[in-house]
């Protein structure tokens, strides 16, 4: 008879998931939820919630079959610079404009990587921010100001 085993490091990862899931469940039933046809405010995080908590049940699931690899070392500099891009682009958009924030925001994430150097990462945020501006101001029309009252031109 073989014992039952579980690997540390994904049921760790599903029981997150799950409990996760069962927190925003709960507070979702806070909100009205309304039908299928017409959803409450209380609907999508409900059904968000739900897909939470059946992936970590897979999961779990997954880690009492499979054995994984051990945690490795945490990428601190990753997290460090990942992590605060948006919260930046979220403060700055206002004030620098939807050009320089979004510029400034990929230069940011650009540099988690430690392979990454200076003139590959100014053209990627170059061409990341090309593209936001060709998507979302011409392509879709968004009403966002290209350069804001920080800027003095």
């Amino acid at each position: 008879m073989k014992s039952f085993s579980i690997d540390s490091t994904n049921g760790l990862c599903g029981a997150i998931f799950v409990g996760l899931g069962l927190f925003f469940a709960v507070q979702s039933f806070g909100l009205e939820l309304g039908t299928t046809f017409r959803m409450g405010p209380g609907y999508f995080p409900l059904v968000l919630a739900c897909v939470l908590i059946l992936l970590g049940a897979i999961i779990l699931v997954q880690a009492t079959r499979v054995a994984g690899e051990p945690i490795g070392p945490i990428a601190w500099r990753g997290m460090l610079l990942i992590l605060p891009a948006p919260i930046f682009f979220g403060l700055t958009v206002r004030g620098l404009g939807f050009v320089p924030s979004i510029f400034l925001t990929s230069l940011i994430a650009a540099f988690a990587s430690t392979r990454m150097k200076p003139l590959p990462a100014l053209l990627l945020a170059a061409g990341v921010t090309l593209f936001s501006v060709a998507v979302f101001s011409y392509a879709l029309g968004l009403p966002f100001q290209r350069f804001g009252p920080w800027l003095p031109f």
